[in-house]
C-alpha cells in the first residue's frame, strides 16, 4: 500500500482483500481438546478490506451484532458488492452481459445496487 501511495498509483489501483467466511467471537467445542474446539465459520457476516481506486478512505460500512453472528446494520449482498466493484472499475453492471442458453445473463443477475457509501 505504501509503495502504491508513494508512486501515486493508489488513486487508480483498487486493492481488495477478503476472507472466505466470517468468524464468531466465541469458541465452540471441547476446550480441553485442541482438535475439537475453535471459532466457528458462518456465512452471514464477513470482512472485506478495500483501498484506493475510488473507495472512500477510512470508512467502516456495516456492523454485526455483539456476537458477530448476524448483520445488525447496512448489509451488503454479494450482488451489491459485485455491482460496486464493477462501478469502481468503470463498468456498468447492468450492461455487462454474456449470452447463455439464449438469454443474456449478468454477473449481478437481476439484482445489484452500487453501494454509494463506499465511494469517494
Amino acid at each position: 500500500m505504501k509503495d502504491l501511495k508513494q508512486r501515486g498509483l493508489l488513486d487508480d489501483t483498487l486493492v481488495i482483500w477478503g476472507g472466505e467466511f466470517g468468524r464468531t467471537v466465541f469458541g465452540q467445542g471441547d476446550i480441553n481438546n485442541k482438535k475439537q474446539h475453535g471459532r466457528d465459520h458462518h456465512p452471514r457476516c464477513y470482512t472485506t478490506w478495500m483501498a484506493g481506486g475510488g473507495v472512500k478512505k477510512g470508512t467502516t460500512y456495516g456492523q454485526t451484532d455483539d456476537f458477530c453472528y448476524n448483520v445488525a446494520r447496512d448489509p451488503v449482498h454479494v450482488h451489491d458488492f459485485q455491482a460496486t466493484l464493477l462501478h469502481l472499475m468503470g463498468i456498468d453492471h447492468t450492461k455487462l452481459t454474456f449470452k447463455f442458453q439464449g438469454r443474456h445473463h449478468r454477473l449481478t443477475d437481476v439484482f445489484g445496487n452500487v453501494v454509494k457509501g463506499l465511494l469517494a
